[in-house]
């Protein structure tokens, strides 16, 4: 019972890893750039999340606020690659790797400015509510987490594989001079991705939120955990994003139970390190696909 205990709520941390990491594959495919502020951005969306939610704020219905941050994070999103990213189009990718840095350090100083640096909490109808089933007891946070990601990960599936613009999009990514040629209008397909990447982060972001209490700087470590997760998955793969979050998830459980203290912040790593060593490209790799 410990161990499957162990399980559920390791999968439930890695769904909320996996989903960052799905905004830093997208981004990734989308420009073949990498996002550092991904993880503050998640910051962001469950700052946004608390402003709509709680009874201090805006006090609007869970569903309502989660999807209002979503929106606005993607709004932001959009903006910030209409106005900022594609001012540097074209520039090495070393360019955009410090400005994302950059953009980090603004998104913390901004939300440590608007909602302050010491943790807050935000409120959710299902907070300390747990479920038993036999021996297990199970936080309903972490089965509304593990229930949503699937949800989200089912309707990103369908959008990519079913719709026009999904299409477009894939298009882009592999190729994206022959995109254009193709009538695909590549920069504007390129913001509405970073605009999908920002409305996942804030859904983590809310997810996160609702386990545990949110400051500023909370999204440098998980934004680099989300990273080590997008390597483990291999750079380029939404399904390896999220199965590299779900593996860091259940490793860190596991080893905050069974190995010495401390083990369970280096052991992320430790995978992603193994993984780099076996299997370079990642386990899902799909870069050596993507150059042919």
């Amino acid at each position: 019972m410990d161990v499957a205990q162990l399980l559920i709520g390791g999968i439930a941390n890695g769904c909320i890893y996996g989903l960052v990491a799905l905004g830093f594959v997208l981004i990734y495919k989308a420009s073949e750039a990498v996002n550092f502020a991904q993880g503050d951005m998640l910051m962001l969306g469950a700052f946004l999340g608390l402003t709509f939610i709680n009874s201090d704020r805006a006090d609007l219905p869970f569903v309502v606020g989660i999807t209002a941050a979503a929106i606005c994070l993607g709004a932001f999103a959009y903006a910030l690659d209409r106005f900022v990213l594609r001012a540097i189009f074209g520039q090495p990718h070393f360019a955009m790797v410090i400005l994302t840095i950059a953009l980090g350090f603004i998104l913390r100083f901004a939300a440590g400015s608007i909602w302050g640096y010491d943790p807050v909490s935000l409120e959710t109808p299902f907070a300390g509510e747990i479920l038993r089933f036999g021996g297990l007891t199970l936080a309903v946070a972490d089965l509304i987490i593990i229930v949503a990601t699937c949800a989200l990960t089912m309707v990103l599936w369908l959008f990519f594989a079913k719709t026009r613009l999904g299409v477009a999009m894939q298009a882009s990514s592999q190729n994206q001079m022959a995109a254009y040629y193709m009538g695909i209008p590549v920069k504007r397909v390129n913001s509405i991705v970073w605009a999908l990447s920002g409305v996942v982060s804030a859904i983590a972001g809310v997810l996160f939120a609702a386990k545990g209490a949110i400051e500023p700087a909370v999204g440098l470590l998980f934004g680099i955990k989300a990273f080590a997760a997008a390597v483990i998955g291999g750079f380029g793969s939404l399904p390896g994003a999220l199965m590299g979050g779900l593996l860091i998830g259940v490793v860190e459980q596991f080893a905050a139970r069974y190995a010495p203290s401390g083990t369970a912040q280096i052991a992320p790593y430790a995978l992603m390190l193994l993984v780099l060593i076996l299997r370079p490209g990642g386990l899902f790799a799909q870069i050596a696909q993507k150059k042919v």
